[in-house]
């Protein structure tokens, strides 16, 4: 069985001593691909994690625990991770019983906030007992629900906003306001780079810029800001879209002011029936102030369109060192 330590292939070495401080902001597989990428050139890694995820064994968690939904940190926290049976733990699912279908990752960061009243420490202690090559963050402290009008129907929740078909007018993070995670700030302000994760457009990278304070955070930055595009599109959450529509989303919705830089595929994937190609159109995305880098970045031999981390890295990496 496939485990996600040998989907993702994190780097073995450790982090780059003189490397620089990176950040990378979103949630799901799309931000897990992104971790593994920069510990190729990376000497600090901050996962900034969306806190919206409502689906499966996170969702039947926070209903009955006052906590963030623990599922995208741990797709962090283990992609972070070097291979170990603790990893394997973190990852497993149950099949049967009255805990059929909870990751165990997910239990045991549920009761290690509950151990500590503190779910950030208790991420921080999950990461320390995996050996974790970076820094894992909520993007905000305390559980928020993701609320949004589609095609003028209000849909509320991650998982059902993902699945509604029509076109996405207003998202926000409910309930509004607040104070942010000021940690979360803090690495931002001082990072050396800032890569917004490819994913799920609205219910994990503007999911997370929505938290109060961080799209702020990114648009106060020195740092150079790169967007790591989708290589396609989704089935109703995207379904239609260019990459310059994600651009315009980012900054109608997500507030991002500042421009930076996009990396976009330019190789030979397959691409699944029912979905298209993510396209930039350059002097579009010059508009809003991104300058726009084509790549091979992607991995030919995944039955699903997904990023290569080391193709991916080594790209990041040449941004990081200019």
């Amino acid at each position: 069985m496939s485990t996600p330590q040998a989907q993702l292939a994190p780097s073995l070495l450790g982090l780059e001593e003189d490397g620089p401080s990176v950040v990378c902001i979103g949630g799901g597989f799309g931000l897990a691909q992104l971790l593994s990428a920069v510990q190729i050139y990376a000497g600090e890694i901050t996962a900034v994690v969306s806190v919206a995820d409502d689906g499966g064994s996170s969702g039947r968690l926070i209903d009955g625990l006052d906590i963030p939904p623990p599922g995208d940190i741990r797709k962090a926290l283990l992609a972070l991770a070097d291979p170990s049976l603790l990893a394997e733990l973190f990852s497993y699912r149950f099949e049967a019983t009255d805990v059929s279908g909870h990751s165990l990752g997910n239990l045991l960061i549920a009761a290690i906030a509950d151990l500590t009243g503190d779910f950030t420490h208790a991420i921080d202690v999950a990461n320390d007992l995996l050996g974790g090559h970076g820094r894992v963050l909520p993007a905000a402290a305390e559980r928020r629900v993701l609320d949004a009008t589609i095609d003028g129907r209000h849909v509320q929740g991650q998982d059902a906003i993902q699945h509604a078909p029509g076109t996405v007018e207003e998202l926000r993070l409910l309930p509004s306001g607040g104070e942010p995670h000021r940690e979360v700030v803090d690495a931002i302000l001082r990072a050396d780079q800032v890569v917004l994760a490819p994913g799920s457009l609205y219910t994990s990278l503007l999911a997370a810029l929505l938290a109060p304070g961080v799209a702020e955070a990114v648009n106060g930055t020195s740092a150079p800001v790169v967007w790591v595009s989708n290589l396609c599109t989704q089935l109703e959450e995207t379904r239609g879209m260019t990459g310059v529509d994600h651009l315009a989303a980012m900054e109608a919705i997500g507030g991002i002011r500042v421009g930076g830089t996009i990396i976009s595929d330019r190789g030979d994937f397959p691409v699944p029936e029912d979905i298209d190609r993510l396209t930039v159109d350059m002097v579009e995305a010059l508009e809003y102030g991104w300058a726009l880098c084509e790549a091979e970045v992607a991995d030919p031999a995944m039955s699903w369109p997904a990023h290569d981390p080391i193709k991916l890295g080594r790209v990041l990496a040449d941004f990081a060192r200019h």
